[in-house]
């Protein structure tokens, strides 16, 4: 399992290219350069085109900056050289164009920049908004104008590319958006397209389609362009683990490790099952030779299926097959051809189906190219419990591969950005890694996404329309969580005015007579719990539901310190007295004292751990009384059950009720995952779609928030409250980045009731260290702390 992991740990950045300022007089109205398209092209189809142009130079330049964006998307070669793609995912009105030094790829003399370009029409993804094919490329200054696209830009449709793969849904039987698979027909694609050499004398000069506007301005803008606000992805190249199983043909590991290459004879069918080890974002990239008339087909999955669906132990392959998507090439018969799929694929297993024809095909290579946001890890947990360390390596490989130019909810089925997912997604960056800038971006789709009533809406961005009213009291909540972690006012008071819209929506749900949340429009989602239909709980559509009027609760009450931070005290009164209403009438209405347990609606019919958990987490249980509900919460096996999404939330609702050394016995459904072969935490318990799900990586924040204890003690993380809980663990350590530097944290039990701590905080830094109601000051530093021994 740590061998798995170490590619994570060892990721090198094959985009090395930082995004540069760009010239302020770009920023202010339009762009010299024009929007460019290939001339016969349907706009607004399925299509993928190629772009270059020839220059020259006087001279190598030490500096070359340029701009560039593409509808739906791009890939930038530089005299041969990929150099970056993009662009990151936005909406019509914040199209993100990115700004790279090209200098490096340039020389003196004759020089050519060109572009793959490609628009998936009616089979994009649904997490790609778009207006129609178009590429753009802006040099910074009057050094760079010779670049910009325009007159001397040349441009040709690739007639290789075919959709495939087109009937995901259909066939696994679930949603499934991430867009179609690549067939390539190698003998209709122009190979060596990207480099100076390349004859272009038969493409047709580009199409200019209007000129590129930045926010703010233009009258008739097709896009509407922002600076990309997020680092480039990396790339490194992965090695597949392991061939599997093999029919038709012997396979040697020494293709995979690339030290052969592997000949499969004319007329032959082969099958061939790779295993990763671990489950991974990628490009795959095949390399042949040979081979003219063969098809060679990549399906991609998270797990093998069993005859009657069940995925089971995932290490094991006996009498299962792989069912995904799929990519198809087809050789031309000439020597190194290369082949890599438009967008990434994400697989522990790939199936290599071969049928060749007349002529033996020749695999040289055959490796993935593992990509995603260049997170860089800076925390760290260990314990005496060994076993805690591979739950924080799957947490972390689960968030990293479920974060790209947006956070996914699941790499493989989806690839959207959910507020409920995002929440705890961006929480885990921050205290792994100390960046930002994925939250900030996050917070920024959803506030772009909002609908008329004042919502947002529950996945951005979005080319379908889903609202999730629960998800937009989240985003409201992520806005409260980047306050309290970063000192940025600014950044945050621009938010506050849709927070209150989303508030004003739900104040106007209320029933007047019972003073819960009444009926509501829209999608109610709380949690994949298999006794809420669609994940709606009881009351939500028809009224009165206690888990969703609590959460209302919740996020009043989280409205309530913000507004008042940024001086609205009126609306912070008010969303205070709001709270304690509904909290009031919840209490009275829905709590069944003799069962110690909070139902799910007036009626009291049916409970979940979810009411009673928001019930705690509330405050609306009285504090002598939590404890008590939470042992219900725990140990009442007919409750309705939170999922690993929602385990989030009880974890908060244990530390509410000053539970939380029970945190680490609640960690079982980890440890089945684990031993049930997952490489990733998955969406939901068994059966489930999503084997990478991020909103199950909680532990990854939580070993640190609750064993370690470490939180804020103020907005902008400016003070630390420290108060572990260790459970029964006897020992822990952990790390985290903080903004102004490390937090450092050493424990060790000492008696039945004692602690040994060691805490190091970063200059500037205070607060209190806490063990069982005892309290005692930190400072800047390294300090020992011996506390009931």
């Amino acid at each position: 399992m740590k061998q798995a992991f170490l590619f994570l740990m060892l990721f090198t950045f094959a985009c090395s290219i930082a995004q540069l300022p760009v010239n302020p007089a770009l920023l202010k109205g339009g762009w010299p350069a024009s929007w460019i398209t290939s001339p016969d092209a349907l706009q607004r189809e399925y299509g993928v085109y190629h772009f270059r142009k020839k220059f020259e130079l006087d001279k190598k330049p030490g500096k070359f900056i340029v701009h560039v964006s593409a509808d739906n998307r791009y890939r930038l070669f530089v005299n041969g050289t990929a150099v970056c793609s993009g662009p990151a995912r936005g909406d019509l009105y914040n199209w993100y164009f990115e700004s790279v030094d090209i200098a490096p790829y340039l020389k003196q003399g004759n020089n050519t920049i060109a572009a793959l370009v490609w628009n998936m029409g009616v089979y994009a993804p649904v997490a790609q908004i778009s207006n129609q094919t178009a590429f753009v490329l802006q040099g910074d200054g009057d050094a760079e104008k010779i670049v910009n696209t325009g007159n001397g830009w040349k441009a040709i449709q690739d007639n290789a590319y075919t959709p495939v793969s087109t009937d995901n849904a259909a066939r696994l039987r679930t949603y499934m958006v991430i867009g179609p698979g690549d067939e390539v027909n190698a003998s209709q694609y122009p190979w060596g397209w990207e480099q100076p050499a390349y004859d272009d004398g038969m493409w047709m000069p580009a199409k200019k389609i209007g000129n590129p506007v930045v926010a703010g301005y233009g009258t008739d803008n097709l896009w509407t362009l922002q600076p990309r606000n997020i680092p480039l992805m990396f790339e490194k190249q992965q090695r597949i683990s392991a061939v599997r199983r093999a029919s038709g043909i012997n396979v040697s590991n020494d293709l995979l490790s690339g030290k052969a290459a592997l000949v499969i004879p004319a007329d032959t069918t082969v099958s061939i099952l790779l295993d990763q080890g671990f489950n991974t974002v990628a490009y795959p990239e095949l390399i042949t030779s040979k081979g003219r008339g063969a098809t060679i087909k990549l399906t991609y999955a998270e797990a093998l299926f069993a005859n009657d669906g069940s995925k089971g132990n995932r290490n094991l392959i006996n009498d299962k097959e792989i069912k995904g998507n799929y990519d198809i090439f087809l050789p031309d018969g000439n020597a190194n051809r290369h082949f890599r799929p438009l967008w990434f694929r994400t697989y522990r297993f790939m199936q290599v189906d071969i049928k060749t024809g007349k002529e033996p095909l020749v695999i040289e290579d055959l490796y993935g190219t593992a990509t995603g946001y260049p997170f860089q890890v800076k925390a760290s947990f260990t314990s005496n419990d060994a076993s805690l360390q591979d739950i924080w390596d799957i947490g972390w490989r689960t968030a990293q591969l479920c974060a790209g130019e947006t956070y996914f909810d699941c790499p493989y089925y989806e690839q959207l950005q959910y507020e409920g997912d995002t929440r705890i997604q961006s929480l885990i960056s921050l205290y792994v890694t100390g960046d930002d800038r994925l939250m900030r971006k996050a917070l920024l789709d959803f506030y772009h996404s909002r609908v008329p009533e004042g919502l947002t809406q529950g996945r951005y961005p979005s080319n379908r329309l889903q609202v999730i009213p629960p998800f937009s009291l989240y985003w409201v909540s992520m806005i409260h969580d980047y306050w309290m972690h970063r000192p940025d006012k600014e950044f945050v008071s621009g938010f506050l005015q849709a927070a209150a819209g989303v508030l004003d929506w739900y104040e106007k749900k209320i029933d007047a007579g019972k003073k819960m949340l009444g009926p509501m429009k829209w999608w109610g989602f709380t949690d994949w719990n298999r006794s809420f239909p669609g994940g709606i709980p009881d009351g939500a559509e028809d009224g009165n539901s206690a888990v969703i009027s609590l959460q209302y609760v919740y996020t009043l009450q989280q409205a309530a310190e913000l507004f008042a931070a940024f001086g609205r005290i009126n609306e912070a009164a008010h969303y205070k007295q709001l709270s304690e209403k509904i909290s009031t009438a919840v209490y009275q209405l829905c709590f069944n004292k003799a069962r110690n347990e909070m139902a799910n609606t007036p009626l009291q019919k049916s409970y979940s751990q979810h009411a009673s958990i928001m019930a705690v987490l509330t405050g609306a249980v009285p504090a002598e009384n939590r404890k008590a509900v939470m042992k219900k919460v725990l140990y009442d096996s007919s409750l309705s059950q939170a999922t690993f999404y929602y385990r989030f939330y009880l974890n908060r609702a244990l530390k509410k009720a000053g539970m939380a050394d029970l945190y680490y016995s609640q960690l079982t459904p980890w440890r089945g995952m684990i031993a049930n072969g997952l490489t990733t935490f998955a969406e939901n318990p068994d059966p489930a779609r999503s084997d990478c799900h991020a909103w199950s990586s909680s532990p990854n924040y939580d070993f640190l928030a609750t064993i370690c204890g470490i939180v804020p003690a103020s907005p902008g993380f400016n003070t630390v409250r420290i108060e572990p809980a260790l459970g029964e663990l006897q020992h822990a350590e952990g790390v985290m980045p903080h903004p102004m530097g490390e937090i450092k944290v050493s424990l060790e039990r000492t008696g039945s009731k004692g602690i040994k701590a060691t805490v190091s905080l970063p200059k500037g830094l205070k607060g209190e260290f806490v063990w069982q109601d005892k309290k005692t000051e930190l400072h800047e530093g390294s300090q020992s702390i011996r506390l009931n021994e």
